[in-house]
C-alpha cells in the first residue's frame, strides 16, 4: 500500500512502486547535478569564465523580476532569497563589470531601478543557448515521438511537483 497525498492508503501494483522508486532515484541523481550547477558553470566557462555562479543568479533573478515590471535592487534581493546588503553589493559589481546599468524609475524619479546591458542581456542569451545545447545532446538520439511525450510528461510531473510542494500562506 501507498499513501496518497491526502493521507488515504491505496493498492498499487509492484511495477507502479518500482516506478516511483525509479523516478525518486533519478530526482536524487538531478538534484545532485543541479546542486553542483552544471548549465551556470558551463555558461560562464564559455563566455564569462571571470564571473562567479553568484553573478549569474543575479542575472537570472532579473530577467525573472524583470517581467513584471521595473526592477530595483530589493525585488532582486527577494528573488534571489538574500539580504538586501547582498544583493546590493552583487548589483554594484554588475554594473560595474558593464552587466547591469542603473537608472531613474520612470514611475518615480526617487528609486533607482536596475536594467541588463547588452552585454548582460547577451550573457542570459548564452546561459539560455548552453541549456538548450544540454538538452539537445542528451535527446539526440531519441524518436522525435519520445522527446515529445517526456516534454509534455516532465513539464506535467514538474506542474505537479510545485503545486504538492507549496507552502499555504499563514
Amino acid at each position: 500500500m501507498i499513501k496518497a497525498a491526502d493521507g488515504t492508503a491505496s493498492e498499487v501494483a509492484q511495477d507502479e512502486v518500482s516506478n516511483i522508486a525509479m523516478i525518486s532515484e533519478a530526482m536524487a541523481r538531478m538534484r545532485l547535478m543541479i546542486g553542483r550547477r552544471i548549465i551556470g558553470r558551463l555558461a560562464l566557462s564559455e563566455r564569462a569564465p571571470e564571473l562567479d555562479l553568484s553573478h549569474l543568479d543575479v542575472i537570472s533573478a532579473f530577467r525573472r523580476t524583470g517581467q513584471e515590471g521595473e526592477v530595483t535592487v530589493g525585488a532582486v534581493a527577494e528573488a534571489m532569497r538574500v539580504d538586501h546588503s547582498r544583493a546590493s553589493r552583487l548589483v554594484s559589481d554588475l554594473v560595474d563589470r558593464g552587466l547591469l546599468a542603473r537608472s531613474a524609475s520612470q514611475a518615480d524619479a526617487r528609486r533607482t531601478v536596475v536594467e541588463l546591458t547588452e552585454q548582460g542581456h547577451s550573457l542570459a542569451s548564452a546561459a539560455h543557448e548552453v541549456k538548450h545545447r544540454l538538452i539537445e545532446t542528451i535527446v539526440a538520439d531519441w524518436p522525435a515521438q519520445d522527446v515529445e511525450q517526456f516534454s509534455t510528461l516532465f513539464l506535467r510531473f514538474v506542474e505537479g511537483f510545485e503545486n504538492a510542494a507549496r507552502i499555504p500562506d499563514n
